[in-house]
């Protein structure tokens, strides 16, 4: 009888879930206590998680290609602000859409500055209003030295395939892509989300690899830019595979 009664409140408890999360999540307190926790808990992440000595070091880069724009994929991108220097200043691209929006507080939480838009997959002619005006906010944020990070990946139900915003900010700009994998050998993978979010778990080891400058030039037609999107795709991916080879032997 007990379980029945228990089986009818977990019944009742997901049903009133289901229908007011979106009002939940959409209330400034919840908002702000949930951001809280995540950050304290991201933290707690990276001083258990050392790096292992094969570890990249972006120093490097942001001395021989400072401003730049770094990305990195869909679902894989939380502790991207951890790997910010304490001197540099990063603006960060986010989508406009509601499930952003905790991201998009976290990471300004945690240092970045903030930019709302859509990078899109279509023809350059494509980009939205909203994510037009976004790329120009970037561009104009790598004219003063700022550093630019955007995902690779922009939310349309397709993993780990570039999206050509970021190509386009980059062709626009005239400064590098910088791909970067910030990876963890203890991660909680969410199977049914659309970018198999990877969730980073303390007491791990973690790794970073930046991949190679990419260049897109200014000149570039829409063949080449789609060349372009296709290369970065491929670059990221075996960025990616090598990061968590390299993880699974700990080297």
């Amino acid at each position: 009888m007990s379980e029945i009664i228990q089986k009818k409140k977990d019944s009742v408890l997901k049903r009133f879930w289901r229908k007011n999360r979106g009002l939940l999540m959409e209330t400034w307190f919840v908002q702000v206590f949930i951001v809280w926790l995540l950050v304290n808990y991201l933290r707690f992440v990276y001083w258990t998680n050392p790096r292992l000595k094969s570890s990249d070091d972006l120093t490097k880069t942001y001395n021989s290609y400072n401003p730049f724009i770094i990305t990195f994929w869909h679902g894989r991108h939380i502790m991207a602000p951890f790997l910010r220097s304490r001197d540099e200043v990063v603006m960060a691209m986010f989508s406009r859409s509601a499930d952003a929006e905790i991201n998009a507080q976290l990471a300004k939480k945690l240092g970045f500055e903030i930019v709302r838009g859509s990078g899109g997959r279509g023809q350059t002619h494509h980009v939205n209003k909203g994510g037009a005006q976004a790329l120009l906010t970037l561009k104009n944020a790598l004219k003063s030295g700022k550093t630019a990070a955007m995902i690779a990946d922009i939310s349309h139900k397709k993993a780990r395939e570039a999206g050509k915003g970021i190509i386009l900010l980059a062709k626009l700009s005239g400064r590098p892509i910088i791909p970067c994998v910030y990876a963890f050998s203890r991660e909680k993978i969410l199977e049914k989300t659309w970018d198999k979010t990877a969730i980073p778990l303390p007491f791990g080891r973690s790794i970073v690899l930046v991949g190679e400058a990419f260049f897109v030039s200014k000149d570039a037609n829409d063949a080449l830019l789609e060349e372009k999107r296709m290369q970065l795709t491929d670059m990221m991916n075996r960025l990616t595979d090598e990061a968590y080879n390299r993880l699974a032997i700990g080297e």
